[in-house]
């Protein structure tokens, strides 16, 4: 069961969202099959912004995970030249 989710929100001009949601689509099997208590990854498309949702087993992993070398040096390196600014990140605990 989802214990914790990672939200993070991204400001993507709409002529670029598709390049964006191919590095979401590269990046969520390693994820999925190798990221410490993951357990599920979404893409929400809004018309002001795109979020991805990650879903954790605890909050640990999911701040765990804000540091790995997969989000670090892999997914941001390659989400950046996308982004109007920075990432509004936040963690949420499921009771």
């Amino acid at each position: 069961m989802t214990k914790a989710f990672l939200e993070i929100t991204l400001k993507i001009a709409p002529e670029n969202r598709a390049q964006a949601g191919g590095v979401y689509t590269k990046y969520r099997q390693p994820f999925l099959s190798n990221t410490p208590g993951a357990e599920s990854k979404d893409l929400l498309v809004r018309a002001e912004d795109v979020q991805v949702l990650h879903g954790f087993d605890s909050k640990a992993n999911a701040e765990n995970y804000l540091g790995s070398t997969l989000f670090q040096k892999d997914v941001v390196a390659a989400l950046k030249p996308y982004l109007l600014a920075d990432p509004e990140i936040r963690i949420y605990e499921c009771a």
